[in-house]
């Protein structure tokens, strides 16, 4: 008789791990609108660091033909485009080249030319400009100081520093930067009198700068070719 009691207990039992096993399934596959509070490992978690998070990747497989495709579709899509044709054609020649990082540095650019400029630096220009427009500037410097007169060129701040132009000739990229910028502009005599500008007003200055580099060249740097303003 013991036996069989122990029989039945066993079959009990079973049936009941059975019904737990069907309840578990039934509730882990079933979304209950709290998943959101469920821990992921790839976001960083309260008061883990970034770096706690950062996943190394392997890397990539040769893409696959319609990866390439898919790729290529976009520059395709663009060639009506001047400026990203442009872009993509110096790329293409300099691989290093980077429109946001260029971006950059012609606004650093921008702030030490004018900089110079107002204080008649002349060796600071000159690794700066094209031999043609650093004669110009070191023209318009001469002659500022022969008849004794100082330039007081504040920049304010820049508003913004496009790029609105750029093409490839021959191996030489040229990209043409918009740059629009707040400024306080003042020339005065000998004497400190005011002979040009206002010392109180801050005026909205655009410029349209043209840097030139050959892709060719170990030399990273880009020089001013060329400069335009609107009245």
């Amino acid at each position: 008789m013991s036996n069989g009691f122990q029989f039945i207990d066993i079959i009990f039992f079973a049936m009941i791990a059975a019904f737990l096993v069907l309840r578990l399934r039934s509730v882990l596959g079933r979304r209950d609108g709290h998943e959101q509070n469920l821990r992921d490992r790839f976001l960083k978690q309260p008061g883990e660091s970034a770096e706690e998070k950062i996943i190394p990747l392997r890397e990539r497989a040769e893409p696959r033909r319609d990866d390439a495709v898919a790729k290529e579709a976009p520059a395709a899509a663009n060639d009506a485009d001047p400026l990203t044709r442009g872009l993509a054609e110096i790329k293409r020649a300099d691989p290093a080249f980077d429109a946001r990082e260029f971006a950059a540095g012609a606004r650093v650019a921008f702030e030490m030319i004018l900089e110079a400029y107002a204080k008649g630096d002349a060796q600071t220009l000159k690794p700066l400009l094209n031999p043609e427009v650093f004669a110009n500037f070191s023209q318009a410097i001469r002659d500022r100081e022969q008849a004794g007169e100082t330039l007081e060129d504040t920049l304010v701040g820049i508003k913004s520093a496009d790029i609105v132009e750029a093409y490839l000739d021959g191996s030489t990229g040229h990209v043409t930067v918009k740059f629009v910028s707040e400024q306080i502009n003042v020339t005065r005599d000998e004497n400190g009198d005011v002979v040009d500008g206002n010392p109180n007003a801050v005026i909205d200055v655009t410029d349209f700068w043209t840097f030139a580099r050959d892709t060719k060249s170990r030399d990273p740097n880009w020089m001013l070719v060329a400069t335009n303003s609107l009245d």
